[in-house]
């Protein structure tokens, strides 16, 4: 029994570190060529990164959790316009495009995760198909509310309201969020570097939660909810930590989604994102970090490497699809995923291995 555990363990730890060194690798790979990117090529680059949270958060819900979600986008937009709302309020007190940046990221997290919690303590009770009908009423809820409001800020303050008629700015202030119009006039704070920092970010707290007492839990509820309650496991109690931990993921992505344009609207938040979303989770396969890493860049990049086929290319994409979700699911795939995986860790520690001899080397010298 311990060599089992020992053995699932070793698996674990080679599957976390194959992918930290393809999201690293990639990172590397993409800014040594950054110089030789086309503009189109570069303006993919934090789109990638933030569907590549979100696609790793939902899958927390979905794929580890066993809940399924048609909301995500939901949060996704209550990140995105509170990050713009931050960013805007503090660029007289904080200097730092960066540093604003973050707290953007943080404010939009905090917001989304605070709404996730209220929402989570009714429809959590909530399971299967139930579930999904309510996330994706709460989904569409959202983009109407955000949808309809209107910030600003000027000599007086911070100003808010949901109608054009309550919203008086004084001489020389700034409209935010204009309603059906949405955000508009941002400053685009977002960078390939922050974007590779929220995934890593998202990385390390999805696989250090799924390997933890709490991801085991979590696992247990997903795989036979009777057995988990009868020894204890507090069912709602981490349904709704999951629940909290994708909607914070989710909102600082949006937040960073939101200032890489210098405007957008309520209306990219619909449920079509959502069930995005959940197609770059199914794909990369249920449970899979690093499949999900891998199908939220290939199908994002996807439709647009397709656009110039014009009429032809959804067609294609759908063709893709099925293509990809039949030979992802087949057992010699899996076989050989799980071969790739031991090679390239061997590779990986021979190399780390290297290194430290060298460097014992060069201390006796």
């Amino acid at each position: 029994m311990t060599g089992m555990k020992q053995r699932l363990k070793n698996k674990t730890t080679r599957m976390n570190l194959i992918t930290y060194g393809v999201v690293i690798l990639a990172f590397l790979l993409m800014q040594s060529m950054y110089g030789s990117l086309g503009s189109s090529l570069k303006g993919y680059l934090v789109p990638i990164c933030v569907y590549i949270s979100l696609t790793v958060s939902l899958n927390l819900l979905v794929g580890i959790c066993g809940e399924l979600s048609l909301g995500h986008a939901g949060f996704m937009g209550l990140g995105a316009f509170t990050g713009v709302v931050i960013a805007a309020v503090l660029k007289d007190a904080v200097a730092s495009d960066a540093l604003r940046l973050l707290c953007a990221m943080a404010c939009g997290g905090l917001v989304a995760g605070f709404v996730g919690f209220l929402i989570g303590i009714p429809v959590l009770r909530l399971r299967g198909d139930y579930l999904a009908i309510v996330t994706l009423a709460f989904g569409e809820i959202m983009k109407n509310i955000v949808g309809n409001l209107y910030v600003g800020t000027d000599s007086q303050g911070f100003h808010m309201a949901i109608s054009t008629s309550k919203m008086t700015l004084a001489e020389g202030g700034t409209m935010i969020v204009s309603g059906p119009l949405g955000a508009t006039g941002i400053q685009k704070l977002a960078s390939f570097p922050m974007g590779f920092v929220l995934v890593l970010i998202t990385l390390f707290v999805v696989l250090n939660l799924v390997n933890s007492k709490e991801g085991r839990a979590i696992k247990a509820v997903r795989d036979n909810r009777i057995a988990a309650e009868s020894v204890g496991i507090n069912v709602t109690t981490f349904r709704m930590k999951a629940f909290v931990v994708s909607a914070i993921l989710a909102g600082m992505a949006g937040a960073l989604f939101g200032l890489n344009y210098s405007s957008f609207t309520a209306a990219k938040f619909n449920f079509n994102t959502s069930i995005n979303i959940l197609v770059f989770v199914v794909l990369g396969g249920m449970g899979n970090i690093l499949g999900s890493v891998i199908s939220a860049t290939i199908l994002y990049v996807l439709p647009e490497a397709l656009r110039g086929l014009q009429d032809y290319r959804m067609i294609l994409y759908a063709v893709v699809l099925i293509l990809v979700m039949l030979f992802t699911w087949s057992p010699k795939f899996k076989e050989m995923e799980s071969r790739f995986s031991e090679k390239v860790t061997g590779v990986f520690k021979k190399l780390v291995h290297k290194i430290f001899k060298k460097k014992e080397a060069a201390e006796n010298d």
